[in-house]
């Protein structure tokens, strides 16, 4: 299997260089409900002192090398070199209608919308972004809602995240840098041409070392669960200028939670977890909790408290690895989790599995993975996002490795 793997990725290296991605609140990391937000102060993580730069770097970047937050021996070279996978940064949408010609249902999308949460289901810009195409492109440059935004996907840890690229009244555009810390991907801006680690939205290194970007929520779901919530949603499309076979896996096999991580030189995987569990990870105020899909697929609902706050976190099952099989669609069924805020007009509401049903306790309304209410008395009504992110443990963790595993104790 681990040979699969190794030839995909060379393929993959060979066709990308044949063919060379109110106030305001304070700024929202891991874990914050959807709201306004802005960026971190200047201040942030110490600067390193100067250190010879990963190699080949100084070639293909105007990169301050001299300003960094890292290690540059934490860098690694991915393979492809600078935008030898290639941004979009003129993205064409499709209607839901002209997708599901080319989406099956099981599909996993990463679901971005505009404007927060909502008391109807059809509010505020929604959008779709299939890993079938960010597999092969791994970052976005958009705005939804009028807000700029880079959506971003990093297959060896399976992470899906967006952030607000407005730093200092400025917009920034990304692009892939080609390397790799702890297996994820880096990011560069082509403004400074500073490095950023998709991970945490920091930039560790150049001109703006030190510097975060606000997290947004993003979430992967089934191509059926968004075409049901968002018929009059955009889907990204497939015509991106590039010609990829999109609807293939090139990392066939890689999710196998029996098999080590890919590239991965890091600190050594706490051993709560195997390397390659899939987890939903939440961060609020210094506190980080991660939440197995292997016990959210028994429990379905979590109700929590991270770093002193109330959250909610939902499983469905219907959505497949798209790190699976050669073929997405095909993919073996993982499901899809999302946090949210369980307060809704100032009551905590708490919820529980009801059979395939999500259920609050006090109205006895029912729930699905998007935070809905879709029957009963609150039926209409919308949980506001809290904004996590699914990794693999061993990424997660090399990132936090004091993170508390939810876990589920029976008495016998």
């Amino acid at each position: 299997m681990r040979m699969i793997i190794w030839a995909s990725l060379a393929l993959v290296t060979l066709l990308l260089s044949a063919c060379a991605a109110v106030l305001p609140a304070t700024r929202a990391e891991p874990g914050v409900v959807a709201t306004a937000t802005a960026p971190a102060p200047a201040s942030g993580p110490a600067l390193l002192p100067a250190e010879t730069p990963p190699s080949g770097a100084a070639r293909e970047f105007k990169t301050d090398f001299s300003r960094h937050t890292v290690p540059y021996a934490d860098i690694l070279s991915g393979g492809p070199p600078k935008n030898g996978i290639p941004a979009i940064d003129s993205p064409q949408f499709v209607t839901v209608a002209e997708a599901n010609s080319w989406l099956k249902d099981v599909e996993p999308v990463i679901l971005v919308q505009a404007n927060g949460p909502s008391t109807s289901f059809r509010t505020g810009d929604a959008r779709a972004y299939p890993l079938q195409i960010l597999m092969w492109h791994e970052i976005v440059n958009d705005s939804v809602g009028g807000v700029p935004l880079v959506v971003t996907f990093c297959p060896l840890c399976n992470t899906a995240i967006a952030f607000e690229r407005t730093l200092d009244g400025r917009v920034l555009d990304f692009g892939t840098s080609g390397r790799l810390r702890f297996s994820n991907l880096i990011m560069y801006d082509r403004q400074t041409e500073s490095w950023w680690q998709q991970a945490g939205g920091d930039a560790i290194a150049g001109e703006l070392a030190g510097r975060q970007l606000a997290f947004y929520p993003a979430t992967i779901i089934s191509w059926a669960e968004f075409r049901e919530a968002h018929g009059d949603g955009k889907v990204l499309s497939r015509e991106t200028g590039y010609t990829r076979d999109y609807g293939r896996n090139p990392y066939v096999g890689y999710d196998d939670v029996n098999r080590p991580p890919f590239l991965y030189q890091g600190p050594p995987t706490p051993g709560k977890l195997p390397p390659m569990a899939r987890v939903l990870t939440v961060n609020l105020n210094s506190e980080a909790a991660a939440y197995p899909y292997s016990v959210l697929e028994s429990v379905r609902v979590v109700n929590d408290v991270v770093g002193g706050r109330p959250v909610a976190v939902f499983w469905s099952g219907g959505v497949v690895s798209a790190l699976d099989n050669g073929t997405i669609a095909l993919g073996r069924d993982v499901g899809a989790a999302a946090a949210f805020s369980p307060k809704l007009d100032g009551r905590r509401l708490t919820f529980r599995a009801d059979g395939e049903r999500i259920v609050d306790a006090e109205t006895g309304s029912e729930w699905d993975i998007l935070g809905r209410a879709v029957k009963g008395e609150l039926a209409g009504r919308q949980l506001a996002p809290v904004v996590s992110v699914n990794h693999f443990w061993f990424s997660w963790a090399a990132f936090k490795p004091e993170t508390r595993v939810y876990r589920v104790f029976t008495s016998d």
